[in-house]
């Protein structure tokens, strides 16, 4: 077999579903849905729709929210349907596998591997600087030489807090599935209850002439608008990372993957009218406009409360996406690819310690000594080059003798849409800047490195041939 052959030799369906056994089917479409929410509602909710409204779309940020949410839900139900017909782990690294050849799924797992680890150490280091203000509020000061990365010359060494957090969910996922969902689901009610009392509080203090105009940039600052909040809806990719542990994946998963998209779209668009409506978008763009809106209306209470939704908010992020981070490392070691043991499946728990370690590690040691401000842009480029392969993948799966026709969710209007939603992603994926693709393309040529030096010679897929 040559080369060619080697890279681009598809997985079996059979053989992901034998080896997945030991996982659990125990997860419901709630589950899902507050995995979904938890990975997309952070803190931004409370940050970009003044942002994005004071600067492109004006009171018409809500027409960017539906616009952006349209272009996501395409490939939402590309995703919907790769989880149905293939409830495995790994998300678009095992879809990828399955239906394109072993080296463009290696590739999807390095650019998502990137993705969640990076996004989950950039929000340890907020959640460290929330919970620094909010212990401030009560007169307690963190020591400096804890409160930081390491950078001897500002006097911080460490970030602790955000160590801690990232050891405490790691904990809690170690335990099982069930019962850190549980947790989970109580995070997430904590961080929808602060986003439903900010709409229903912020209703009082609503002037209908700020909404005038309506529409100040035009229809361009409204198109402009969408593709800056469109990657405030990256993130419901999580959901799919977890299919082999769903019930009924066939229904479960399209219902928790549409349905995180539809809450979600309800929710930023709730705040967006809410909080153009408080105050005149002119003057949101500011670091914190929610807090600034309400400050305007003599309502300095509801800081502190924010706090407590960003912390929940941040909370749940860290949750869902180190839960899909450790299944994603647990795919890639089960096939060989990275060393075997990460692919090993704890029969107690039933539950990957071994990947969910090295992702501990790896996002513990990000989050408490190094500066992430220049790298969180590259979360977005492995979102969407998963985004556009999983929409043009709908075409080969359906082709695919050996998988079973499905029951499950179907793209409608085939294949019209998942190429509508491949060139959707594509067209986002030329608003990132030159630098995120340069620092990119040096993390996808480490990937071709490991690949050839150790997944290839490792890899199940070939050793069978």
């Amino acid at each position: 077999m040559g080369l060619r052959e080697r890279v681009l030799k598809k997985e079996s369906l059979k053989r992901y579903l034998d080896s997945d056994k030991l996982l659990v089917k125990q997860l419901t479409a709630g589950d899902l849905i507050a995995m979904g929410i938890g990975a997309v509602i952070g803190t931004g909710i409370f940050i970009l729709p003044g942002t994005v409204a004071a600067m492109y779309s004006g009171p018409a940020i809500v027409f960017s929210f539906i616009l952006a949410a349209v272009v996501c839900s395409l490939a939402a139900m590309c995703y919907a349907e790769f989880a149905s017909a293939l409830p495995i782990a790994g998300s678009a690294y095992s879809f990828g596998n399955v239906v394109f050849g072993e080296i463009i799924g290696w590739l999807l797992g390095w650019a998502l591997i990137l993705e969640y680890i990076l996004a989950v150490a950039a929000v340890s280091t907020g959640f460290s600087a929330y919970t620094a203000s909010l212990l401030k509020g009560f007169n307690i000061t963190l020591p400096r030489a804890v409160s930081g990365p390491f950078n001897p010359s500002q006097g911080t060494y460490i970030n602790l807090v955000a160590i801690l957090i990232v050891l405490f969910i790691a904990y809690i996922l170690n335990r099982g599935v069930k019962s850190s969902m549980t947790l989970n689901k109580v995070m997430v009610l904590v961080k929808i209850l602060v986003i439903v009392l900010f709409v229903v509080v912020g209703l009082f203090y609503v002037k209908p002439a700020n909404w005038h105009p309506f529409m100040p940039f035009g229809a361009k600052g409204v198109v402009t608008g969408a593709a800056q909040v469109f990657f405030a809806y990256l993130g419901f990719d999580v959901v799919a990372a977890s299919a082999a542990e769903v019930k009924n994946p066939a229904k479960n998963m399209p219902r928790g993957i549409i349905g995180t998209l539809i809450i979600c779209t309800v929710l930023y668009i709730l705040v967006a009218a809410v909080l153009t409506g408080m105050t005149a978008y002119t003057k949101l763009d500011v670091a914190n406009p929610v807090a600034y809106a309400f400050q305007l209306a003599g309502q300095d209470w509801f800081a502190g409360l924010l706090s407590v939704g960003a912390l929940a908010g941040m909370f749940t992020m860290m949750v869902s996406m180190i839960f899909s981070s450790s299944r994603l490392i647990y795919s890639i070691g089960r096939d060989g690819l990275l060393p075997q043991f990460l692919g090993v499946v704890d029969t107690t728990t039933r539950v990957p310690k071994h990947s969910m370690l090295a992702v501990t590690v790896v996002v513990a040691l990000l989050g408490g000594f190094v500066s992430l401000d220049q790298l969180t842009s590259l979360v977005n480029i492995g979102t969407l080059l998963a985004f556009t392969f999983i929409s043009l993948g709908i075409i080969p799966l359906r082709k695919r003798q050996d998988i079973p026709n499905h029951d499950g969710f179907k793209v409608p209007f085939y294949p019209i849409l998942p190429l509508i939603s491949a060139a959707c992603c594509v067209g986002m994926l030329f608003q990132l800047s030159l630098e995120t693709w340069i620092a990119s393309v040096l993390w996808f040529l480490i990937g071709l490195i490991i690949y050839f030096a150790y997944g290839i010679r490792h890899s199940k897929l070939n050793q069978k041939a």
